[in-house]
């Protein structure tokens, strides 16, 4: 999964935290602070889409786009990468326990416990 650009991150934010999908005119008027063409807004979300992070929705006039997954679902699997991509991932995993704080720290061990109890539970 490629990190996104600056365009791409604010877009992404709008759609993540929006409750339903939106149309490029929905995304440009909440980027209201930046003066942005309407053919740059669809060209980021069909970049976007084919980056398999938007959905398009195409029964309607003006085609509306909603995230395939959920920001969680994007910042876990840029964390997955970058663990990937070290050459000690032991060591890269022990340097990411010494930056949490206590509280990421009982969240990370509660979803640790959580996620080998589905593994045992499911024979993996």
């Amino acid at each position: 999964m490629a990190r996104l650009g600056e365009l791409e991150h604010a877009i992404m934010n709008i759609l993540w935290t929006g409750t339903e999908p939106l149309t490029a005119r929905e995304v440009r008027e909440q980027l209201s602070d930046r003066d942005l063409a309407a053919t740059t807004v669809l060209t980021v979300l069909s970049r976007l889409e084919s980056k398999g992070l938007v959905v398009r929705d195409r029964s309607s006039r003006a085609h509306r786009y909603r995230p395939v997954d959920g920001r969680d679902v994007h910042v876990a699997s840029l964390m997955r990468q970058a663990l990937d991509s070290a050459p000690d991932s032991d060591a890269a995993l022990a340097r990411f326990a010494d930056a949490v704080t206590p509280s990421e720290a009982a969240a990370l061990t509660d979803a640790l416990e959580e996620a080998m109890a589905r593994r045992r539970r499911d024979g993996d």
